[in-house]
């Protein structure tokens, strides 16, 4: 019994505003990750990168689809259009770095995303949600293997100075993100 209610998801409506606006940008943050992969794969016939985008790829359509099926319309970002298209050239411009550039983009975005669901996470058992806690857990330590896995393909030690510039900007357009779909 106590394994089943730990499990308890609740209806996103009744969740508090916070609550749910932190669910939205969840769900516009996770579009953008899949159109990310697409992007990569749009763009480089590169086999190695084909395997890491299309392997990384899967896991963000399985979170994606969590939020797809469960968060109302009335809930989404309307703005889905632009996390596309933007996941979708984030992906694309990354390949101008050649691999070390995707590796690099990915643990940029991979970092930002572990530390937004991790700040998420104290609020979801303060309103007594430990089963979405647990969901969001797991699609965290998803996103930690993804950037440990772009961490360590990326073989050339820390980034240089245009390295560190470009996960700012991508940090930095991902919290923008974030901003815009919790209102949006």
């Amino acid at each position: 019994m106590a394994a089943s209610m730990a499990a308890y998801i609740a209806s996103p409506g009744a969740l508090p505003t916070a609550v749910q606006r932190d669910l939205r940008s969840d769900h516009a943050g996770e579009t953008g990750a899949v159109f990310i992969y697409w992007g990569i794969l749009s763009c480089t016939r590169d086999s190695a990168l084909r395997e890491f985008a299309t392997e990384h790829l899967a896991t963000e359509q399985r979170h994606l689809a969590f939020f797809e099926q469960w968060l109302p319309a009335s809930l989404k970002s309307r703005l889905i259009p632009l996390w596309k298209l933007a996941g979708w050239l984030l992906g694309a411009l990354s390949l101008l770095g050649g691999r070390r550039g995707v590796f690099l983009t990915i643990e940029a975005v991979e970092t930002f995303v572990v530390a937004h669901y991790r700040e998420q996470l104290p609020q979801l058992r303060e309103v007594g949600q430990e089963g979405l806690e647990l969901k969001l857990r797991s699609f965290m330590d998803d996103e930690a293997a993804h950037r440990d896995d772009a961490a360590s393909r990326s073989v050339a030690g820390p980034a240089g100075p245009l390295g560190r510039v470009w996960c700012a900007l991508v940090g930095f357009g991902s919290a923008a993100g974030v901003a815009a779909a919790r209102r949006l």
